[in-house]
This record gives C-alpha cells, structure tokens and sequence, in this order.
C-alpha cells in the first residue's frame, strides 16, 4: 500500500474527469455531451375483479405478518431449447438463496405455483387493457398471443410470467415533444418481497397475478426533465380511462438508462415518478465514468490473464463486523487486485466509488450482508495503513495494487471472491448488463444480472386469442378526450399551472370539464378549487369517498339554489369527511343562512361606525379588513370581491 496516495483526492480528480455536475445545475449541453438516452416502462395494475388467469380476487392485499402457510423453494437453473443457461438463472443459483413464499388462502390457489393450468385470460383485464391501448395511439394486434416470460428472482414461484403484447407502435401526444411507444402489454404482477437478508428471501402472494398493463416507449428522451414529465403523461393517460388501480403499489416503473459508449441499464421498480430526475442523472454519469475508467485500464493492464491473489489472515481489530465474523468462526481473506490502485476510490454517483460497485455484488450474489468488506482506498479508513501493509505481504501487493479484506461464513466465500474478480474483469469492459434497484436518494444499487433477450416464448397452455375489429370500433367510442387536449383546456381557463399534476393524477378533469360545460360555470375557479382546497383536504383525508360525482353535486347544487360558488370551500371539509351527507344537511352543519343584500347592507352600516381604529397598523387597510373578517353572513351570499369592493 502507497503511504502518498490520497483517495479522497482521487475520487474528486475522477469525478471532475468525467464532468460531473449536479443535476440542477446540468444543462442539455451536459446530456449532450455524454450522451443521455432514455425510455420507460411503465407499470399500471387494471382494475378487475379477479387476477388475470385464475378466479382469485384481485386488489385484496394482506399484512406482513397475515398469512396461512409457507411455502419454501430453492432455484436451479435449466437448459434451454437452445442448450444454453440464462445469465440471469446461473446467478440466481450462485446466491443459494432459500425463498419463501407467505401465502393466505383468500388470495391465492393452485395456479400460482403451476400446479394448475391457467383459466382463460380475464376478460374485463383484457377489454380494459385494449381500451387504454386505443387511447395511447397503439395499433392492436389481430390476435393475442400470451407468452411465458422468465422470472428468476423467485418473485414469482413458477419462474415465469404470463404476457401478451396487445398494441404495437404507439404516439404519446405530449404539449412539448411526442413519445414513440414500442407496445402495450398485458401481464399478471408478482410477489410482493417482503425481506432479502443472507440466504434468505421473503415474499407476500397476494399480489400475484393481479392484472396489469405495460407501456414501453422508445429511447427518446434526452433530459431527466423530459424523462419525468413522459413518465407522469403515460400514468395520467390510464387514469383518464378510470380503468386502472391507483394508490400504494398500483403503479411502478422501470427506467432505462445509457449513455454514449454505456449500455441499456435497468432501473427496476421506481416508485415515485419524482424520483425519476435524480435516478436517471446519476446513473447516466455512472456508466460514463465507468467508460473512463476502463479507457483508463486497459492502457495500463491487460484483461486478459488478470487474476486476483487471495490470503487467510487474522488479526486483532475491534471493529464490530469483524468480530462477528470471527465469533461465528467464519472466514476473514485479504484478496490482491494487481494495478488497480486508484480504482476502488474512482467516482462512480455522488457518495459511490467503484468500490461500492463490489460490495454491492457482494450483497446480492455471496449473500454477504453490508458492512461485508474494507479496502485500502477508504475516505475513511477502519484499519491503521500499517495492517494494511501487513496484510499487503501476506498477498505479495505492491504500490500499484488494490486490497480488498472481506469476511463472512467460509461456505460463501469462494463466491464472494469469484464476485469480486469478475466484477473487477468487467471494469476492462465498461458497463456491465444489469438490472439496478432505485434508491430513494438518487442513488441505485446492483440488484441482479440483465435478462437474456431469448428469455419469452409461446405458452402452450393457452390459445391465441382473435379480436373481432368490430369490437375495437365499438371501444374507440368509449374513448376519454386525450390528455394533451384536457392539459390545453386547463390551460384556455387560465387554471394555475401548479394544479395540473394534482387534477390529472386523481383524474378530476371529467367533473371539472361538466362543470364548466353543463353548468356554465368559470374554469379557473373550479381549477382552483380542486387543485388548492380539494387537494390539501384529501391529502388529510386519503380514504374520503369525495369523488367525481361529489364534485358535480357540490356546484351544481349551489348553482341551483342560486348561492355564491365561494361556498363550495366552506362546505368541502365536511363533504370530504362524509361524500353521502345531503347538500343542505350540509349548509346546516356549517351554520349557513341565506342573507339578503339589504339585511348585508344593515350590517355593514353598523359595522362602518362601530369600528375602533387600531393604531398598529394603517388605519384604512385595517378597517376594510376587520370588516371583511366580521361579514361571515357574506360568504355564499355575495362574492366577496363585490363586497371588498363596497366596503373600499
């Protein structure tokens, strides 16, 4: 070990070198310049009654702790057809991994663990799936053939997943740019993982099965900005049907990521569409400073015959891992990576070095749980630079290396330092196919090896299933308005910019849109009532039964009684608590009485004398607000801006 090496000067050196910046300072310039190229898939159960190949209710979700029996399964890979082994399946195995299944009785049956040939497909899934399709601009198939889809994560307990392309080569019309979509399909959804520790990893069945559909789209955003607003778009255009789940879960996606010289990377289950941006950022200038890295490489080593030099060794330390390590009498090795000094502490995402790229591995392959290795490039180091140096000689490391030490059950090691070997021969390549888990602070982590290509193919215990094109005409007339028109209707009523994304994720456009039409009234007032006072009530009051026919009654009531609209946002916290309560059981509840002008008029006059100057503030501005304050009978009686303007 180098006594004159700085890892924290390094790590900085490098990410300079690959030019990060953050992404609110980065400009379409910096996207540009590495290359930033981006698509979606985005994920949105359907709503039915049952899942989609067996008669088990869907949208029944249990508690962790809430299931009737387990069932315990280990994976093995299998030969294909073709003679070879999916990538994904042989790292599966590695892990050793023991999966559990929770499964309670109300939501789960036979099908699940395929010792039940599949019902015919859900009908209403499909119709449901074909209607949204119709609204993407996608061209349906003629006939629809369902295909297995290999799942080797144990996530589903048959290793594969039910599918059927249902739309081909789609439009997203978008106000700034349109998106080309790829296709639209219909998928059963999987286990719910409940725990991933050691060798051990837990899911919940209930969400097995459950319908949903899939809209990929082709790479063609080129910001993070752009990337969100298509992702927001796609959810917004399944909620317009009202033909999808909303709430925890009912929606996730998987963001594809590459830049120039990288590769397609997986961002796998992003939840929250506002994670989007940072994700897709730092991970594009991941794999563009991993490209340097393995220029870097291979002008000072050679891939091929490098190999890694491992040593037991024990020392006294009172470092916490270790000493648990020890106690369970597991293993403790020193592993040597010729030439690699300065690798370890390269930038990889802000916080991250290459060295987290192993011991992320590490996690998911060996099963070797976090903290689960140091290195001699730590910004913060554990052990004395004179263990390491002793630790050095045990491996033969010179200056220009690299030392890892890791530790662990000696049953997972020789794993563990395959793991590490081969991530470090993946470095000579630059960016390695994989899948990675999204993290909420903008970071990810590897989660498992990318897919083969050849992992779908046709289920043979389903038939092909012909649309009649008659029946598409009859759906094209069940079609909702696009959202690209309603989003330039919100913009003709002047409605707030900032109450657009809350309007179209709850989908509260039809109401508005009646109101506005049926019963003339303004559409920036009725914008602003949902998009302000509705929002922050059932923000407080997520199970409110306050829907879209709550919000036509409200103002269509008020307009009958011929009451000032104003009135809609006293009336609104007590319908949000009870959507079922009569309108003028309402009124009462607030203490509403009508009031006409004269009887406003009198006490305003009483008002006017009655009042004391306060010396605080100006003497006019304080009048005319104490008076407002004290004229309650006005509310939905006279607009309020009539009456500020009789006071003034």
């Amino acid at each position: 070990m180098s006594t004159n090496f700085d890892p924290r000067a390094n790590y900085e050196q490098t990410m300079q070198e690959a030019g990060y910046v953050e992404r609110k300072k980065a400009t379409q310039a910096d996207y540009d310049r590495i290359g930033f190229m981006s698509g979606l898939e985005v994920h949105q159960q359907i709503k039915t009654k049952e899942k989609l190949f067996c008669h088990c209710p869907a949208g029944k979700f249990n508690k962790f702790e809430d299931y009737d029996a387990e069932l315990i399964r280990h994976m093995r890979p299998t030969l294909s057809e073709l003679g070879e082994y999916d990538g994904t399946a042989l790292m599966e195995f590695k892990t050793k991994k023991e999966i559990v299944y929770r499964i309670k009785n109300q939501t789960a049956c036979t099908y699940d663990i395929d010792d039940t040939p599949p019902f015919p497909i859900n009908k209403e899934a499909l119709h449901n799936a074909i209607v949204i399709a119709l609204r993407s601009n996608l061209n349906i198939v003629g006939e629809v053939h369902i295909t297995r889809k290999q799942y080797l994560d144990g996530s589903i307990p048959t290793g594969f997943q039910r599918t059927a392309i249902v739309g081909v080569e789609g439009l997203l019309k978008m106000p700034k740019k349109d998106i080309r979509l790829i296709q639209l399909s219909i998928e059963e959804d999987a286990c719910r993982e409940i725990s991933d520790i050691g060798h051990r990893r837990v899911y919940q069945t209930d969400r097995l099965g459950v319908p949903l559909i899939e809209t990929v789209t082709y790479p063609d955003c080129k910001n993070p900005d752009e990337l969100r607003e298509t992702c927001d778009f796609i959810r917004f255009l399944g909620r317009s049907t009202g033909l999808v789940r909303t709430g925890m879960g009912a929606g996730r996606q998987d963001v594809n990521v590459s830049c120039t010289g990288g590769t397609r990377i997986e961002l796998k289950g992003v939840s929250h569409t506002k994670w989007i941006p940072e994700l897709s950022h730092n991970e594009c200038f991941r794999q563009w400073s991993l490209v340097l890295l393995a220029e870097k490489l291979n002008k000072k080593l050679k891939k091929k015959g490098w190999k890694v030099e491992v040593a037991d060794v024990g020392f006294k330390t009172d470092y916490a891992p270790i000493c648990d390590a020890k106690a369970a009498d597991g293993a403790l090795k020193i592993v040597r990576l010729p030439g690699f000094r300065g690798v370890l502490s390269h930038f990889t995402q802000p916080g991250k070095m290459f060295a987290d790229e192993i011991a992320d591995r590490l996690k998911v392959i060996a099963c070797l749980e976090r903290p689960n290795m140091l290195h001699d490039e730590m910004m913060e180091p554990v052990l004395e630079p004179s263990i390491w140096r002793k630790l050095g000689k045990k491996v033969h490391a010179t200056e220009k290396d690299a030392l890892i030490l890791i530790w662990g059950p000696k049953n997972d090691m020789p794993t563990a330092i395959e793991t590490i070997e081969e991530r470090c021969l993946m470095a000579f390549d630059g960016v390695p196919k994989e899948t990675r888990k999204a993290i909420c602070n903008g970071i990810t982590i590897f989660e498992r090896v990318l897919p083969g290509a050849d992992r779908m193919y046709p289920d043979t215990d389903s038939a092909p299933i012909p649309l009649d094109p008659k029946e598409i005409e009859a759906m094209k007339k069940e079609l909702p308005t696009e959202v690209v028109d309603r989003y330039y209707k919100l913009q003709e009523w002047k409605v707030p910019q900032d109450c657009f994304t809350y309007i179209f994720t709850k989908n509260w456009f039809p109401a508005m849109n009646d109101i506005v039409e049926k019963l003339g009234l303004d559409g920036r007032m009725v914008g602003c009532f949902v998009g302000m006072r509705l929002k922050n009530l059932m923000c407080k009051n997520p199970g409110s039964q306050f829907n879209n026919d709550t919000l036509y009654k409200l103002f269509a009531f008020l307009k009958k009684e011929k009451l000032n609209y104003r009135l809609a946002w006293n009336m609104a916290p007590v319908l949000v608590a009870d959507a079922s309560m009569d309108m003028k059981e309402v009124l009462r509840n607030i203490g509403f009485r009508r009031a006409s002008e004269d009887t406003l008029g009198k006490k305003l006059d009483k008002l006017v004398s009655a009042y004391v100057p306060r010396k605080k503030f100006h003497a006019s501005v304080n009048k005319r607000n104490w008076i407002m304050g004290q004229m309650r009978e006005a509310v939905g009686n006279i607009e309020l801006k009539e009456l500020a303007n009789t006071i003034k």
